[in-house]
């Protein structure tokens, strides 16, 4: 049910990153060229990125003292139910609150599902159960590539609907979920240690005992910056791989003289089949990454992958140039999501159980507090690129790929943290 309940936040993440900038054009004034629409996609990533952000921090600590599954239903319910209000956006505003909301939803789930799981498992499945919860994610961005297919290809609806159905179907699966997870029951390890800290005054979810023991404290901050790394490499850079798809697919296209009504409907398949190619490559990445730390421990595997990362996501972004290059998607989205595994691997076993979540969900989300500047670094970079080239298109892709590159360089930051964290393998979970 975790793992379930991770799947479908991811589906409703990727509706949000294939549909944003179409329902954007529709809910912004006609006025606004290609290159402001843009900019504001960038906005509403990063306010999505603040409401995920500011979500980890309060349904962290909610659910080291009431219960990891209660508040992983309560969480559910809330980005499948403002996944689905955002479809009923009527302009830019009210758009950019249920993306919020939506957020804060999304950014309480993968803390309470991997404490969850953390918990409930015996040490010998916990590792390869953790990496398979993430790995999983894949296959909900996927499933939201193939939606899009079957709304756009198979059902052709309009532009001006297509995106408001991808938004309701990504509220459907959860709702399911929800109901399932009702039955769900708290874990042993959790509901003992909680009655044993009500009868000792020991502090359940406490920002206060997190950052007054200096271990602790050492541990969140460094575990933080680790996924900082790994957040901007992917929501900064890596999803943003479908407006280069588009760019180079309309421009080529363009040159071959297809007609422009032609363009617009095969950019948007190779869009999806972009997708679908960079999380297929992502499963196997985090699977991989599973299997590499359970052999050469935690940190060895974090610098493989910070490394390969840096080097898949210029390879993509400085070669791709049509569709015989989207197998380059595939590598970039194996090594940058190669990490994500590592982290619902790592983050459980820097914190005691009664602060498990809140210090797995600080680490994962608060992070995204920075990581929201690089999607609007990177959309007002678009801004001023596509003033100074405005009759340029290959300058200014060209100029779009050297962006991505510069802030590829955060993967470097991520490797030079590894250094300073303690090595976890074959170590008990700290009680």
């Amino acid at each position: 049910m975790a793992s379930l309940a991770w799947l479908f936040d991811c589906l409703d993440q990727q509706i949000f990153i294939l549909v944003r900038k179409e329902a954007l054009r529709f809910l912004l004034p006609p006025s606004m060229d290609g290159s402001e629409v843009q900019a504001y996609s960038g906005y509403a990533t990063s306010i999505f990125m603040i409401g995920w952000a500011t979500g980890g921090m309060i349904f962290g600590s909610v659910g080291d003292r009431f219960g990891r599954a209660k508040t992983l239903t309560l969480t559910v319910l809330l980005y499948s139910f403002c996944t689905g209000l955002s479809a009923f956006s009527v302009g830019w505003i009210d758009f950019a609150v249920y993306r919020f909301l939506t957020g804060l939803g999304v950014g309480g789930v993968f803390g309470l599902a991997v404490t969850l799981v953390a918990d409930t498992l015996p040490p010998r499945s916990r590792t390869g159960a953790l990496g398979m919860l993430q790995a999983l994610s894949a296959v909900g961005n996927i499933g939201a590539g193939l939606a899009y297919l079957f709304v756009t290809k198979v059902v052709k609806l309009e532009p001006s609907l297509s995106w408001k159905v991808m938004f309701l179907l990504g509220a459907l699966p959860a709702f399911l979920c929800v109901f399932l997870q009702m039955k769900m029951k708290e874990p042993e390890a959790w509901v003992k240690a909680r009655a044993e800290g009500k009868l000792t005054g020991v502090k359940f979810g406490s920002y206060g005992e997190l950052f007054g023991t200096p271990v602790l404290r050492y541990n969140a901050i460094m575990g933080m910056l680790l996924c900082v790394a790994g957040i901007i490499g992917i929501w900064g850079i890596g999803f943003f791989s479908p407006d280069l798809v588009r760019d180079v697919i309309t421009l080529n296209l363009k040159n071959e003289g297809i007609p422009q009504d032609q363009i617009a409907e095969q950019a948007n398949m190779l869009v999806s089949f972009n997708n679908i190619i960079q999380n297929l490559g992502a499963f196997v990445g985090m699977m991989g990454f599973t299997a590499l730390t359970q052999v050469i421990g935690r940190k060895k595997a974090f610098m493989i992958a910070f490394v390969a990362a840096l080097v898949a996501t210029n390879a993509y972004f400085q070669i791709f140039n049509g569709v015989r290059h989207l197998w380059l998607s595939g590598l970039m989205g194996c090594f940058q999501m190669a990490l994500f595994a590592g982290f619902a691997i790592y983050l459980p076993e820097l914190f005691p159980l009664r602060l498990r979540s809140t210090g797995t969900s600080f680490c994962y989300n608060v992070g995204r507090y920075f990581a929201a500047a690089g999607p609007i670094t990177l959309g007002l970079l678009q801004l001023q690129m596509a003033t100074k080239f405005k009759d340029m298109p290959e300058q200014k892709i060209d100029a779009f790929r050297d962006a991505c590159s510069y802030m590829s360089v955060v993967f470097v930051m991520g490797l030079i943290v590894v250094f300073f964290l303690p090595e976890t393998k074959d170590k008990p979970l700290p009680e």
